[in-house]
């Protein structure tokens, strides 16, 4: 049996982890919002329709902040269309996914679900066939207290103080051709930047400072690439960002990985997704740091990774045509996926001094970590778990380590067959550790851990199945973390733990 020694120093940190880094995503798509969040006449539903069980898996993931309500779906969205009275919203055509939608649910419903969940609101505005103005009004509905126009028409909707939305998404993927107003990177960029002024204007923000105070500031994202397989990455990241980086704070990226059997090598393909991922965060920082040379700037922009998971399943895109709330990318995780979840995560993690936000898309029944029944009932799928565990523990600042785990051969290159994180959170006084086991054979693995004092492991859970493929479903959730034997440490903080092949280990010490 090979052994891996990983030594992490307290002293040698990466930065701190951001909450936001637990974040997700809810788009008007399939059945996230429409028997997801939202649907009245559910035995768990409240006044307002929203899905208590749902609520409450939620909750037990630790989300802190939804981005809404796109996605492609934002492109073609008109904001109106989901404020006022039920009975007189209109029903449109959803030209991104085909669909039918009845606007029942929207900023008002959003903003309402996100205050009785306690999570903060990420909204976007639509830069395809949406103009400033709009973004502008929307900032202006959603966060002016009164006696405008629009200001009370938010009062007559029933919110009669100002939601104070922070977090604001300017468009979504303008960069591909599948977007509904696909624009090149530098109209985008101009475009981003006007909308971007008059959003800040709206909020009472002039020359850089809110009148009501720094915490009530914008915090906007700008597009960048969608996956770093577009032939314009990155140059398009680094035109947007030429444009707007006195305004923006955030730059945005996507990706989703796949298990894909007609490669050569699918298995050892899919596992080196999380050593990718942290090379496409690389390539992004290097572009950050060369906008903010070239325009001598001093400020910091950050990432916002608000929108990774894994995604298998292809979405119809003519059956069936204009349905409301159709069955689309409803992808049920293998614990094949969970494992390569877990390495996204680490690499999360470890990249946390540049990425400070980022959503995992989506939350419910849509590429999901939660499934539900329309009148029944809900499971937690295979990825439920890393999440929760990670995103309820693993906080405070990441801790540099040091490995000689060996590598396997993929299509990215090579990846390590022990993927770890290390996080110390000085304020509960804890260190957490995630570690995937990627080779097909048990692992022995040597932690040193001494610089953090005499540690005593407090949790250690482990998922683990000999059947890749394993699936969880209503009432029956297979894949699920066992609670293992709590290692005794000696010396400080030397642990020595067998990893089972293919498998998730997650550790919490305290001292």
């Amino acid at each position: 049996m090979k052994t891996t020694k990983i030594f992490a120093d307290k002293n040698l940190t990466i930065g701190e982890i951001s909450p936001n880094l637990y974040g997700s995503f809810i788009e008007h798509l399939g059945r996230a919002v429409y028997e997801g969040i939202y649907e009245p006449g559910h035995p768990t539903a409240d006044e307002n329709g929203f899905r208590g069980d749902v609520i409450e898996l939620i909750k037990e993931l630790n989300v802190p902040i939804v981005r809404y309500p796109g996605g492609n779906f934002l492109s073609g969205y008109d904001w109106r269309d989901g404020v006022g009275p039920r009975e007189k919203r209109p029903t449109r055509l959803d030209l991104a996914w085909f669909s039918t939608e009845t606007n029942e649910f929207g900023t008002d419903e959003f903003l309402k679900w996100c205050k009785k969940t306690g999570i903060e609101p990420m909204m976007a505005v639509n830069m395809g066939t949406g103009t400033i103005k709009d973004a502008a009004e929307l900032v202006e509905y959603c966060n002016h207290a009164g006696g405008t126009t629009i200001s009370d028409a938010r009062r007559a909707n029933g919110a009669e103080k100002p939601y104070n939305v922070r977090y604001w998404c300017i468009g979504n993927e303008m960069d591909g051709p599948w977007q509904i107003g696909h624009l090149s990177a530098d109209e985008y960029g101009k475009k981003a930047l006007e909308a971007a002024k008059v959003m800040r204007w709206a909020n009472g923000e002039i020359d850089g400072k809110e009148a009501r105070g720094a915490d009530r500031a914008l915090r906007l994202i700008v597009s960048g690439s969608s996956n770093h397989e577009m032939k314009t990455f990155p140059a398009w990241d680094r035109t947007v960002l030429e444009h707007t980086y006195g305004q923006a704070d955030y730059l945005s990226m996507h990706r989703y990985y796949m298990y894909d059997e007609d490669r050569k090598r699918p298995l050892e393909d899919f596992l080196g997704s999380a050593d990718d991922m942290g090379e496409y965060i690389n390539t992004l920082k290097a572009t950050i740091e060369y906008v903010r040379a070239v325009t001598r700037s001093r400020k910091r922009m950050y990432i916002s990774f608000d929108e990774w998971n894994i995604w298998s399943v292809t979405a119809p895109r003519r059956e069936p045509l204009w349905k409301k709330a159709p069955h689309l990318l409803e992808d049920v995780y293998t614990f094949r996926d969970a494992l390569v979840f877990a390495g996204l995560m680490n690499t999360l993690l470890n990249n946390c001094d540049a990425v400070k936000l980022a959503c995992l898309a989506q939350l419910v029944n849509v590429i999901a970590p939660i499934m539900t029944e329309r009148g029944g009932g809900t499971f937690r799928q295979t990825i439920f778990y890393p999440f929760r565990y990670l995103a309820g523990n693993a906080r405070g600042e990441t801790v540099r380590t040091f490995s000689d785990s060996d590598t396997f051969a993929n299509m990215y290159g090579r990846a390590r067959c022990i993927n770890e994180a290390v996080t110390h959170d000085a304020d509960s006084r804890t260190v957490c550790v995630s570690l995937c086991n990627y080779a097909q054979e048990k692992r022995e693995v040597r932690l040193e851990l001494r610089s953090f004092g005499d540690l005593r492991a407090v949790e250690y859970v482990e998922l683990a199945n000999a059947d890749l493929g394993a699936v969880n479903g209503f009432g029956s959730e297979r894949i699920a973390p066992a609670q293992k034997d709590l290692p005794s440490g000696k010396d400080g903080a030397r642990v020595t733990l067998t990893l089972p092949p293919m498998s998730w280990s997650f550790l919490k010490f305290a001292y």
